[in-house]
């Protein structure tokens, strides 16, 4: 990567106020309405922030781990999946932050994160 600051794409499924909150702070997050996304099966959401070398968050855990896996098994590349408990975006962007602030874009490559 060429950046040392993981940038965020949200899913459909992740309050928009998450990204705005990630913005005011600096952070790069960008959510699929932004992207013209919408509506996307969850393989082409993870395929598009891949492209955009983002890391995907979202709170479909199980559809997300079994795409972690297909990536794993077939040696295919991601720039990560962060799965989120439903929680109020205030605490979602909280438990955010400390990945952000210290985990750099290379150390988030082909990881899924809980938070």
């Amino acid at each position: 990567m060429t950046d040392i600051f993981i940038h965020v794409y949200l899913d459909e499924d992740v309050d928009v106020l998450v990204a705005s909150l990630l913005q005011s702070r600096g952070f790069q997050a960008t959510t699929a309405q932004q992207a013209g996304q919408l509506g996307r099966t969850d393989a082409e959401q993870l395929e598009y922030a891949t492209s955009q070398r983002s890391a995907i968050l979202t709170h479909n855990r199980i559809d997300f781990e079994d795409l972690a896996r297909i990536y794993f098994n077939t040696g295919k590349f991601h720039s990560g999946i962060i799965i989120a408990v439903r929680k109020p975006y205030l605490e979602i962007v909280q438990r955010l932050l400390i990945i952000l602030d210290y985990t750099t874009a290379d150390e988030m490559e082909n990881q899924i994160l809980y938070i």
